[in-house]
């Protein structure tokens, strides 16, 4: 077995030749040992539990997973960074110290690229030279091209490709490097993950769960910032949309700050929903309202929307049942500096709807206000129930309908599994309203929330014979009309 101390030393060095001239076979670069007493060409036998920590030197070319971690890491579920030590041979140019600029330069697309290692390195042999390591997927032969060789020239470098023996640690594995040689062949590998402040949230598959706790740890060393792990145990199904959770590595933190389209948001992930993919879609929301809008957050969580609306002099009624997002959303306005310009609710999103916004409708939605440019908006984010409660506006106010252009306009969000989502939406809305909305509605396709399921967002104008319950002429018996008709 070939090892290789800390300190890397020059190999044997020869005369590289034109690529037209080379006739030899390219040279393979080979795993040079792998376990004590192995059989050239025979599998290694790995005991069970077992890791190497011996690094390995390897010289294949041709092999893509050149700068994969060793395969005796396959299996591991505990981390054992010493076990991800490697050795690779790679060629080197001995260069004087004053000209590494400008060969780094007249030979950028030869010289190493790869993230986190050094393309020039001290010389052991000579104090006045530098080793500047280039590529081994473009010098594979250990010889260069033509072009590579002109470059020398014109430098006055000897065209001499020599050997080094570059030691690769766990350091220099990106997280997704060693999570596919640790995780079974041929399985999907997690290195994607949502942040929320100082937490990683994954939603790890079930051939993932033995490495769960291998996995978290990885990202925590791999992402700067990062100092908790967890994974999603259930999905969202109660009726504060929240979700158990198993944390994974790190701190068992779970208050965290957070900040989105220049607002900052403290929170108790383990209690309260947020999503850092709705970013942009909060931001589109917002952007539609106008200073002196009003609006209506049926589902209001920590803020999202309320809080830059309320910063952009929008009157805002902010709503939520869960009193840990209602606790929190409290905190926000007032971490934001919005507190004395939201009203805000623990209620049931229909009881919110039913009650303090039907209230301030009835007071605004009047044929005397009919001249005013207020905008009424209602956010109904619940995507998984929202629809639902559309049935609300069927004659939640009761008059003459006011102007067209002051009805309130609704923003509803739904997943959709249907192979026209956007027609979908549209027509489990028009069966909650009990209306027909073509021709004046929109959707919006907000993400991709799993395969074949869509996160969308349809916005409508309530028609004024959904709003209004008209009142019967006087005298008239409202049985006897209904006989009638």
């Amino acid at each position: 077995l070939w090892r290789f101390g800390s300190s890397a030393r020059l190999l044997k060095t020869h005369h590289c030749r034109p690529a037209a001239s080379n006739t030899s076979p390219p040279a393979v670069w080979m795993l040079l040992a792998q376990s004590p007493g192995r059989t050239p060409g025979l599998p290694a036998a790995v005991p069970t539990n077992r890791f190497f920590t011996m690094p390995q030197t390897t010289e294949d070319s041709t092999n893509p997973e050149l700068y994969s971690p060793c395969p005796e890491v396959r299996g591991m579920t505990v981390l054992d960074r010493e076990a991800f030590k490697k050795t690779l041979v790679v060629p080197v140019l001995k260069v004087r110290k004053e000209i590494v600029h400008a060969l780094l330069k007249g030979l950028k697309h030869t010289v190493l690229q790869r993230p986190g290692l050094k393309r020039v390195v001290e010389d052991p042999e000579d104090e006045d030279s530098k080793l500047v390591i280039l590529d081994p997927h473009k010098v594979p032969q250990f010889s260069l091209g033509q072009p590579e060789q002109e470059v020398l020239k014109q430098l006055h470098v000897p065209p001499e490709v020599s050997k080094y023996n570059l030691e690769l640690t766990y350091e220099n594995f990106k997280s997704e490097e060693i999570l596919r040689a640790v995780l079974p062949e041929g399985q999907d590998v997690t290195s994607g993950f949502s942040r929320v402040g100082h937490i990683a949230h994954l939603n790890l598959r079930d051939h993932q769960l033995p490495y769960r706790h291998l996995i978290g740890q990885v990202i925590i060393d791999k992402n700067p910032g990062i100092t908790c792990v967890v994974n999603k145990t259930n999905i969202i199904d109660n009726t504060y949309r929240n979700f158990q959770m198993e944390v994974l590595a790190g701190e068992n933190n779970l208050v965290t700050k957070v900040k989105e389209n220049n607002f900052s948001y403290e929170l108790d992930f383990a209690k309260v929903y947020w999503n850092p993919r709705l970013s942009t879609e909060h931001g589109r929301i917002v952007e539609l309202l106008k200073p002196g809008d009003v609006l209506f957050d049926v589902f209001a969580g920590i803020g999202p929307f309320a809080i830059p609306a309320a910063k952009k002099k929008c009157v805002v009624f902010a709503n939520d049942l869960n009193p840990d997002s209602y606790k929190w959303l409290l905190h926000n306005c007032k971490l934001n500096k919005v507190d004395s310009k939201i009203k805000a609710f623990n209620m049931d999103g229909r009881d919110f709807l039913l009650g303090p916004v039907r209230e301030e409708l009835s007071k605004e939605l009047t044929p005397a206000k009919e001249e005013q440019k207020t905008a009424f908006h209602i956010v109904m984010n619940l995507p998984a129930l929202a629809i639902e409660f559309l049935d609300v506006f069927r004659h939640l106010l009761e008059g003459e309908p006011c102007s067209a252009a002051v009805l309130p306009t609704v923003h509803c969000y739904g997943f959709s599994k249907d192979e026209n989502p956007a027609k979908d939406i549209q027509e489990r809305a028009e069966a909650s309203l009990g209306a027909s909305l073509e021709g004046r509605c929109s959707t919006y396709l907000v993400r991709n929330v799993a395969p074949n399921k869509e996160m969308l967002c349809i916005t409508f104008q309530v028609p004024a014979d959904v709003l209004y319950k008209r009142p019967c002429p006087a005298g008239e018996n409202p049985a006897s009309k209904r006989l009638r008709t």
